[in-house]
This record gives C-alpha cells, sequence and structure tokens, in this order.
C-alpha cells in the first residue's frame, strides 16, 4: 500500500515540476504586462520537439539541450514584438486571442517541420531505476525535481539581488511608477517572454525522456501549467510552484486510486474549487481582470 501512494506520489511531483515552470512561466509575464500568454504550452513543446530534431541531427547533447531553449526564447521575444507590442494598451480579451492565434502558429509550423509522430529522448543518466520503500523512481525523474528547483532559487535570487530582477518586479508592482522612475518597461516585457519561454522549453527537455513529445503536447501541458498558476494566485512565483506540484500529486493519485480517464479532469475541478472557495488562489496573488 505504501509502495503504491509512493509510486503514485513520485510520478505526481516529477509532472508537477514540470505544471511548475509552466506556471512560472505564465507568473512572469503576467506581472511584467497583466497579458495571461496561453502560447505557454507550445514553448515547452518546442523544447522537446528540437531537443529531439538537434540530437537526432548529430549534436551533442549539452548543445542540443542549450539550443533548444535558446530558440524558444528567441521565438518568445517574436511573439512579444510582433504580436504583443502591436497592440500595446488593447483589452484583456484580445491580448489572449492573440496568444491563442500565436500558439496555432507555433503548432502548425512544428507539425509541418517536423510531423504529427511522436518522439523521444535518451533519459540523462540512464533508465536504472532507483527503488525506493518498494516504488521505483526513475534517474530522470530526480533531473525534473533537481533542474526545477535549481530554478527556482536563481529566479529568487535574480529578482532579489540583481537590477533587472528588482526592474521587473518594480514593473509588476506598478508598471507607470516603475517607467516615472527610468525603468524601460518594453525591456521589461521584452525579457519577460524570453525568460518564460525558457522557462517553458526546459520543463519540456526535461519530461521528455518520461513522457514522449509531439507536435501537439502543448496544448495540454499549458492549460495544466495554466491551472496551476491560477491555483497558486496569478502573479505570484511561490504560488506558481506549490500550484503546480499541487495539480501534479493530484492528477496522479486521481489517475491511481480512482480512473486514469478522469486525469486530465482532474486540474479543471481543482480548479473550479480554488476560484469558488478562493478566488485569488492559495496565494492570493493579486486581481485579475474577468473574461
Amino acid at each position: 500500500m505504501l509502495a503504491q501512494f509512493l509510486q503514485f506520489l513520485f510520478s505526481g511531483i516529477t509532472v508537477g515540476a514540470t505544471y511548475a515552470l509552466a506556471a512560472l512561466g505564465f507568473t512572469l509575464i503576467y506581472n511584467a504586462s497583466n497579458v495571461i500568454n496561453f502560447a505557454q504550452g507550445e514553448f515547452i513543446m518546442l523544447g522537446g520537439m528540437l531537443a529531439v530534431y538537434f540530437t537526432q541531427a548529430g549534436l551533442p547533447l549539452p548543445v542540443a539541450l542549450v539550443l533548444a531553449i535558446l530558440v524558444p526564447a528567441i521565438v518568445g521575444v517574436l511573439v512579444e514584438k510582433l504580436a504583443i507590442e502591436p497592440v500595446k494598451g488593447a483589452e484583456t480579451v484580445t491580448l489572449i486571442i492573440i496568444t491563442i492565434g500565436a500558439s496555432l502558429v507555433i503548432r502548425g509550423l512544428i507539425q509541418v517541420w517536423l510531423g504529427k509522430g511522436a518522439h523521444s529522448l535518451p533519459a540523462f543518466s540512464g533508465n536504472v531505476p532507483l527503488q525506493v520503500l518498494g516504488a521505483t523512481l526513475m534517474p530522470q525523474s530526480l533531473w525534473v525535481l533537481g533542474v526545477t528547483a535549481l530554478v527556482v532559487m536563481a529566479l529568487r535570487y535574480f529578482f532579489n539581488h540583481t537590477l533587472q530582477g528588482k526592474a521587473m518586479l518594480a514593473t509588476s508592482f506598478n508598471r507607470l511608477a516603475a517607467e516615472l522612475v527610468g525603468i524601460n518597461t518594453s525591456w521589461v516585457l521584452f525579457m519577460s517572454f524570453a525568460m518564460s519561454a525558457s522557462l517553458g522549453a526546459l520543463g519540456g527537455i526535461l519530461i521528455t525522456p518520461i513522457t514522449l513529445t509531439s507536435y501537439d503536447v502543448g496544448i495540454m501541458l499549458g492549460l495544466k501549467g495554466f491551472v496551476a498558476a491560477v491555483v497558486g494566485g496569478l502573479g505570484s512565483g511561490l504560488g506558481a510552484v506549490v500550484g503546480g506540484l499541487l495539480v501534479g500529486i493530484l492528477e496522479a493519485m486521481g489517475a491511481g486510486y480512482i480512473s486514469s480517464a478522469y486525469k486530465d479532469a482532474i486540474p479543471f475541478i481543482l480548479i473550479l474549487l480554488i476560484l469558488f472557495f478562493m478566488p485569488r488562489g492559495l496565494f492570493g496573488g493579486k486581481s485579475t481582470d474577468r473574461v
């Protein structure tokens, strides 16, 4: 019984860490601009698909992984420059529709370029499982958890101890006041999209050796990342991480103890409950527009 519980828990924490990275991406952009970027899931897909493409092209794995993070970051910047910046000041619904459109374009281009098939990456440190109290833990899961923890610590340092990070925080609190003291808020938005896309791509790379990837995996991963961000409190970095882990664990427990048929429904039931009882999420992010 304990072994079964731990197995579900390990699975939930692993996928939950990926949702946390996606949720952090949503949070970064929302704080900088109040934009909810529904193209975030496609950055996760891009990370996995490009990592596969570059490794199959013969590049060493470290080089392939760096490129698979840099290219989505550039795509994120292009989305901001070509789709978001020209309509600066537009209504929330308009911006959401634009990001959905960007998502469709990215997905369509990858489908045409790399096809509809599922792809896998080799695990970073082998496939020999670790045994923990009767449960099996794959080494790749430790990579997911370890890298996610490092990212969270790096972001904490960035926002608390660097001028650029403090500029982004100032913009998130009050954009007009930030502009009045000389902060280039356009640069902040630019950096937010690049960092958000990089986080999503990193999550896609880490999870691909476990779950495979294809041109359409970003839809559900992005939505679950959004659920995690809202559950934790949209705009809260800590909430994004806690929300991601919570969504992952509840999803795994529901699939294991109830039925895997309900796996994808569980996060959306959770968001309905959270919004009904705690409209601002678990960590009370700043209030959002109703759309």
